[in-house]
């Protein structure tokens, strides 16, 4: 069984000055290629494009009021392909919010803080 060497991300998050970054540090620590997202619907319309891994924000609906929350596009994510790895990045602290995404399907929860880049790099090159 051969392994993908490079992976396709896609990160979805409505910070776009943090997605940004994340995109930049990515491209410097991975050879993985990255599509941003501002809104999980955005991301959903493409998932015909076969991510490998999906990097999704818990409160995507903080500056789109109408979007979905993170928890229901993790939820429709699974439902149309369970074999896409998605990380948590969130600003949520709660260990309730945490559990229930990994329950859901969610492979890890990273909490946004000044490490968090780097896990994500970690866990995107495994």
């Amino acid at each position: 069984m051969s392994r993908k060497m490079v992976k396709k991300i896609f990160v979805v998050d409505d910070d776009e000055m943090l997605s940004a970054a994340l995109e930049d540090y990515l491209g410097r620590k991975t050879i993985h290629e990255v599509q941003l997202f501002s809104t999980g619907e955005e991301c959903l319309k493409h998932l015909r494009d076969e991510p490998d891994i999906i990097i999704l924000d818990y409160n995507l609906n903080s500056v789109f009021k109408d979007a979905a929350n993170g928890m229901k596009i993790l939820e429709a994510i699974k439902k149309q392909d369970r074999s896409i790895k998605v990380i948590m990045l969130s600003s949520q602290e709660a260990y309730g919010i945490a559990l229930q995404t990994v329950t859901k399907g969610a492979e890890e929860y990273i909490i946004k803080d000044e490490e968090a880049f780097e896990k994500v790099a970690s866990l995107c090159n495994a």
